[in-house]
């Protein structure tokens, strides 16, 4: 039997917004979900035409403690039957930004969509950061792989 490491728990702060009192609290769907659902927290329902483009608010605002940052990602299932995905995936949301999370939503799909209040629109994962110290050089060392880039190894 494998054992599965107990994930890290952090304590993110939340608050739902005035628009969003009625909406669940953003959640895992299973146990082991990476994920958490973020609900579309529109008036009543918005009409996503083939190509369209829109911002959908989530109603919910966070502070993610410093050191970690919130991606907002596509739904599968959204994006297999209807083509709806995130535009900028994964959209970043910064440790210290407190404004409203909002999805932007393109429908790639072949028919308009339509968003309907308290829909699962998009999912968060939240990650803790490396940061980087520039450490500028002549010359890279050699990787073996080089400068080979887009299909350099081959179809299969």
């Amino acid at each position: 039997m494998d054992i599965i490491p107990k994930p890290e728990k952090i304590e993110v702060l939340i608050t739902k917004l005035g628009h969003a009192r009625d909406l669940p609290l953003p959640g895992y769907a299973t146990k082991q979900a990476a994920g958490i659902d973020l609900f579309a927290a529109v008036e009543d329902s918005v009409p996503l035409d083939e190509g369209e483009i829109k911002l959908i608010p989530t109603g919910i605002a966070l502070a993610l403690p410093p050191g970690y940052e919130g991606q907002v990602r596509p739904r599968s299932g959204l994006a297999l039957k209807h083509g709806l995905t995130v535009l900028n995936s994964p959209g970043t949301i910064d440790a210290d930004y407190r404004g409203e999370i909002k999805v932007i939503v393109i429908n790639l799909g072949n028919k308009p969509y339509l968003v309907q209040r308290g829909e699962r629109i998009a999912q968060l994962v939240v990650q803790a950061l490396v940061k980087i110290e520039w450490q500028e050089v002549g010359e890279l060392p050699s990787s073996g792989r080089e400068e080979g880039g887009f299909g350099h190894t081959g179809r299969f």
